[in-house]
């Protein structure tokens, strides 16, 4: 088994995954924008800014995501080459940090928010609090969603280094 081209894959799998974080976050923006200039009724001109925001939010997220996930993805020829099973044992703690940080934020402390976010609908009426929180369920959800795909191959990717280190 080839580990590095298996974990080259893998962060060009992620660099995937993070640009469609940033597609979101364009898709925020022209949301914003679109209904900053057609929005006639008072909910709409209310997304205008949580869209912007949650926008800028995803671009942020993207952005940094792929910078990291790009300059892993430089480095692992140099890390594999100076000493393979270094390498492993370096990622598959990587791994196993990340997948616990999935654990506890996109599966757990995203879909509460969630949760307290569409309870409060039920309490506030006004349009700002609901385009408020509207926004940050549908964010949420498109966090929740990237991530879990994430996890899924993240997982993949641990079973693979652990082969690898066996075979060491």
């Amino acid at each position: 088994m080839d580990i590095l081209k298996t974990s080259t894959e893998w962060a060009k799998a992620e660099l995937l995954s993070n640009g469609i974080f940033i597609l979101a976050g364009v898709i925020f923006f022209a949301v914003s924008l679109g209904v900053s200039q057609m929005g006639k009724t008072e909910m709409a001109r209310a997304v205008v800014i949580p869209a912007f925001v949650a926008g800028v939010l995803l671009l942020i997220l993207g952005g940094g995501l792929f910078y990291v996930t790009l300059k892993s993805l430089a480095g692992f020829d140099a890390a594999f080459a100076q000493d393979p099973s270094a390498f492993v044992a370096g990622e598959i703690v990587r791994v196993e940090s990340t997948m616990a940080q999935y654990a506890v934020a996109a599966f757990k402390v995203m879909p509460a928010i969630i949760l307290v976010c569409a309870a409060l609908i039920l309490v506030f009426n006004g349009p700002v609090w609901r385009a408020n929180l509207m926004t940050a369920i549908i964010m949420l959800a498109v966090i929740i969603a990237v991530d879990s795909t994430a996890s899924v191959r993240l997982a993949a990717y641990k079973d693979k280094l652990l082969a690898a280190r066996a075979a060491q």
